[in-house]
């Protein structure tokens, strides 16, 4: 368990494709009007995976299990120093993509293909960083190999 961490962000993958929603433009709101990714702050004592689902949901309307989840990383939070966040990667399927219910925060979402993400200038830098390490080490593998004959 990870006891002192500020928030979790995940890459969901469907196919070539990635989860993203683009930011508000409030004033005081971090990285306004950019591209990200689900998730967000922690809310009193729950663990990384029940914070990242909960976002998820409030996000998105979809309600996922943590089996869903299939990669965990911990990173220097970006929003406090010398604490540490959480990031996952995992797998939707297009029933739910299509099933989508997106919630208040944010212009609105997409389902991005990886490599637009990743190299889009109107994206979070640490997001794309974060998304393309684990694209590498699970998407693109899995990927290759559901498209193989």
């Amino acid at each position: 368990m990870i006891a002192d961490f500020t928030g979790a962000k995940a890459a969901l993958f469907c196919g070539a494709s990635v989860l993203v929603y683009l930011r508000d433009r409030k004033p005081g709101l971090r990285w306004p009007g950019l591209w990200d990714l689900p998730g967000g702050g922690r809310e009193g004592d729950e663990g990384p995976e029940d914070c990242l689902l909960r976002e998820v949901w409030e996000e998105f309307g979809l309600r996922l299990g943590p089996e869903r989840l299939v990669w965990r990383g911990v990173f220097p939070s970006m929003v406090e120093d010398g604490r540490t966040s959480v990031f996952y990667g995992g797998w939707l399927g297009r029933d739910e993509v299509a099933s989508v219910r997106f919630g208040d925060e944010g212009q609105g979402w997409e389902l991005m293909p990886v490599g637009v993400f990743l190299g889009h200038a109107g994206a979070v830098p640490e997001m794309q960083r974060r998304a393309g390490i684990v694209w590498g080490e699970i998407g693109a593998h899995a990927w290759t190999a559901e498209r193989s004959p």
